[in-house]
């Protein structure tokens, strides 16, 4: 062991390297119901020829090796199930180039959303990038590789995986690879017509390799931003309501939810709808569009336009969105979990009563939602629970409730999102035997000493 510190030490200098047991501690946990478990060392690599060094390291010792971003996954899959080496990669946070003519920009993996968020406004104040609804601190290439949704989802590019134009990767034996444009010419503009490499790397939770830098899709900001809110109270028109929204083609980003509290919500459904315009008049007629494809339902007052005061309005317009992290600590306690489920827009109904049914019986409070993705193609559809990390007893009852969620979103017909190891084998157990064996072979090949976050995607 202590070998193996001087030889990380070598690579990215004693002050990036630690074994210290309260470090151990904070990096063998994450906010969720998760269990801990603690490295044998963290690591801070400064640069992708660090990255590679180590991970060449740890294949040649058959050392695990789990990658991490912002650290914020909720469901434990930068929680080092079998010890070894913790790669956080914060250090490397660069924005190497933003072009604004080809609309992408080219940052570190450790580059936060913030950060790059910042910098777009400061220097290229027209373009912006796809925001996820989480605190500024989630990275780039943490949220692509977990297939992330934001605030351009609907209206742009869908998921955020599918706005990546290029990747650098070092492969679990420590080579260094680009995949895209960057691969053959200089430019990080597409992953087309070359054959699409970049999937190895996206939705695999680690176990492929690390990505290093990431190319990202860009996208105008419109000077002026508006929203409407649309309450409903019956669930089961909240599918054709949100077609009719989505087929205005008028809204940047569209949001349905619904939560016991605040008490004056309980009983009623929440649908906002982000706008965004080049003039005053174009914002004028994108919300006089939507409100027209809705009419019937506020003329048969079966729903209705709620009034929004400015301090709320202030609230509605926050990009990204700062609703669901206030929630996340309501208990007080600092626990959170955040069940996502891709699934068909037809299911939300099925998905809220769901939600609310496991809630009640166990005794847990909630909030539940969708965001469209890529205009109504499928919903990124959440279950929220929050709890209080001091009470084990509610502790056992959101790791119940989890499990179930998980189960029920596959029998709806979706598939749970950035699930925890227990979520997964429910996956691969329902998924084509086909392609649980192509998945197993392709890990093989690249990881054949299987060092890259052991336990997750594994075919038991």
């Amino acid at each position: 062991m202590d070998q193996i510190h001087e030889r990380l030490t070598e690579i990215v200098g004693a002050a990036y390297v630690s074994d210290a047991a309260e470090e151990k501690f904070i990096y063998s946990r994450d906010q969720g119901v998760q269990e801990p478990h603690a490295p044998d060392y963290v690591v801070l690599p400064g640069s992708a020829e660090e990255v590679s060094a180590v991970v060449g390291l740890a294949n040649r010792e058959k050392i695990p090796v789990v990658p991490m971003g912002g650290g914020l996954v909720l469901s434990g899959l930068t929680i080092p199930q079998k010890g070894g080496i913790v790669l956080d990669m914060k250090r490397m946070n660069r924005i190497i180039e933003v072009n604004e003519k080809s609309h992408y920009a080219v940052v570190e993996a450790g580059t936060s959303q913030g950060m790059l968020d910042a910098y777009l406004k400061k220097h290229h104040s027209a373009l912006k990038h796809s925001l996820p609804d989480a605190p500024p601190v989630a990275t780039i290439a943490g949220n692509i590789a977990i297939h992330g949704s934001g605030h351009l989802s609907q209206s742009e590019g869908g998921f955020h995986s599918e706005m990546v134009t290029g990747l650098e990767v070092v492969l679990p034996t420590g080579e260094l690879v680009r995949l895209g444009s960057c691969s053959t010419v200089p430019g990080w503009f597409s992953r087309a017509p070359l054959p699409d490499l970049v999937g190895l790397f996206l939705g695999w939770n680690g176990t492929t390799g690390v990505i290093t830098k990431v190319g990202i899709k860009l996208y105008p900001r419109p000077p002026y931003h508006d929203v409407l809110v649309f309450m409903t109270e019956d669930i089961d028109a909240a599918p054709d309501i949100l077609c009719r929204i989505i087929n205005t083609g008028m809204a940047e980003d569209i949001n349905y939810a619904l939560a016991p509290k605040p008490d004056y919500l309980n009983g009623f459904q929440m649908t906002v709808i982000n706008i965004t315009a080049h003039s005053e008049e174009e914002l004028g007629m994108k919300k006089k569009i939507i409100r027209e494809s809705l009419r019937h339902y506020f003329e048969t007052k079966e729903a209705g336009f709620m009034p929004v005061p400015p301090n709320l309005k202030a609230n509605f317009l926050e990009v990204p969105q700062k609703a669901l992290s206030k929630f996340a600590d309501v208990r007080k306690g600092g626990g959170f979990e955040y069940v996502g489920a891709i699934m068909p827009l037809e299911k939300i109904p099925q998905a809220c009563r769901a939600g609310m049914e496991i809630t009640g019986r166990i005794g847990i409070t909630y909030s539940l939602g969708a965001r469209i993705i890529g205009r109504g193609h499928s919903a990124m559809f959440f279950f929220a629970y929050p709890f209080n990390r001091a009470d084990a007893s509610e502790v056992g009852k959101v790791a119940r409730a989890l499990e179930e969620t998980n189960e029920t979103a596959l029998k709806l017909g979706g598939i749970p999102w950035k699930t925890e190891i227990s979520g997964q084998q429910l996956i691969l157990r329902q998924m084509d035997p086909q392609t649980r064996e192509l998945m197993e072979k392709i890990r093989g090949v690249l990881d054949p000493n299987r060092i890259m976050n052991p336990g997750n995607w594994e075919v038991a």
